[in-house]
């Protein structure tokens, strides 16, 4: 997509991830890879091009906290307000799955890891998908993930179905996990 306004690659992204497509993006820390949550393909896709096993936990990320509902709003008040308050953020924190979710996103005893990322070339493309979706580095399994769209086209190159544009945030390593019940870092 060389040569078009940013704008309407943002816009192109939607197209693919509704047509079972795997996109890369800018985020804090790397760039990541993303399709929708709720298609087995395309989930399934995703895990092969890193090459890791489909039943590894994935991360949902959002753009604002509407996206990831019903789970929160369930959540004792206490649990509630430490989301509110972290996000927008670079926090991933394991929340208990709710019912009818996929189970391709879940994690061990039941938890979805999810965030509301503050980074904003990545909150404007979750703004034009307008739905949370699964999001992992763009990495082959237990290699470095790419920094750059160049770097995601050279280890990936047309098996990737989109690569938007843009410079990833000033972290230097994934962002963190936390348990939401017990506070426990799962990922540093």
């Amino acid at each position: 997509m060389k040569g078009y306004p940013a704008h309407r690659q943002l816009h192109a992204a939607p197209r693919w991830v509704a047509a079972r497509g795997v996109i890369a993006y800018p985020t804090q820390a790397v760039f990541g890879l993303g399709c929708d949550p709720g298609n087995g393909y395309a989930v399934k896709r995703l895990a092969a091009l890193k090459r890791r096993p489909a039943a590894r936990s994935l991360i949902l990320i959002a753009s604002d906290w509407s996206q990831i509902q019903p789970g929160p709003d369930r959540l004792p008040p206490a649990q509630h307000e430490k989301l509110r308050s972290s996000w927008p953020g670079p926090t991933t924190w394991l929340i208990p799955a709710w019912q009818h979710y996929p189970h391709w996103p879940t994690v061990q005893h039941g938890s979805l890891a999810v965030r509301v990322t503050a980074h904003p070339p990545a909150r404007r493309l979750w703004q034009a998908l307008d739905s949370a979706i699964v999001s992992t580095g763009a990495n082959r399994s237990r290699r470095r993930p790419a920094r750059a769209a160049l770097e995601v086209r050279l280890r990936f190159g047309c098996q990737i179905d989109f690569v938007l544009p843009g410079r990833v945030g000033t972290l230097t390593r994934s962002t963190e996990i936390r348990d939401l019940a017990s506070g426990t870092v799962v990922r540093n």
